[in-house]
């Protein structure tokens, strides 16, 4: 317990709630940063999947990268736990296996994947409430394209 929790209330610290781009850029940003650091390969894996989607196309840079300022504020005053909280809630139903999907292939991107960025895939599957075999074989799939 924190000497700051008797005197701020948590809700304090609360972001606004996210809308579904910050709710899928945000839970790529936790999985990024799950291990305890962001890796620059991470990063590019991040940048170049959200570049690629429809849904952040007619987004203005200068809007892109205040969205992105606000996710890693989250993420540094509570970490990914805190921002996946935030984040998961705001993705539409229709994106829960993308986003998951892309998590995976964030987690994977630098080549190794550690027992707490598995812990947090296996979370994310629980939190996104998605079907263990269809997450088992998204997996899969992502392990066989990362493997060249």
């Amino acid at each position: 317990m924190s000497l700051f929790d008797d005197v701020f209330d948590d809700s304090s610290f609360a972001p606004e709630q996210f809308g579904p781009q910050e709710g899928f850029a945000g839970t790529l940003l936790a999985a990024s940063a799950c291990d305890g650091h962001i890796a620059d390969e991470e990063v590019g894996a991040l940048i170049t999947t959200l570049s690629r989607m429809k849904m952040y196309q007619n987004v203005p840079p200068h809007k892109f990268s205040s969205m992105m300022d606000r996710l890693l504020g989250v993420l540094k005053r509570g970490g990914p736990e805190k921002l996946i909280a935030v984040a998961i809630p705001a993705v539409p139903p229709e994106l829960r296996e993308t986003v998951f999907a892309n998590a995976c292939d964030i987690v994977l991107a630098d080549g190794v994947v550690e027992a707490d960025e598995k812990a947090f895939i296996d979370d994310l599957m629980i939190k996104l409430e998605m079907d263990s075999q269809r997450a088992k074989t998204i997996v899969q799939v992502m392990v066989y394209k990362n493997q060249g």
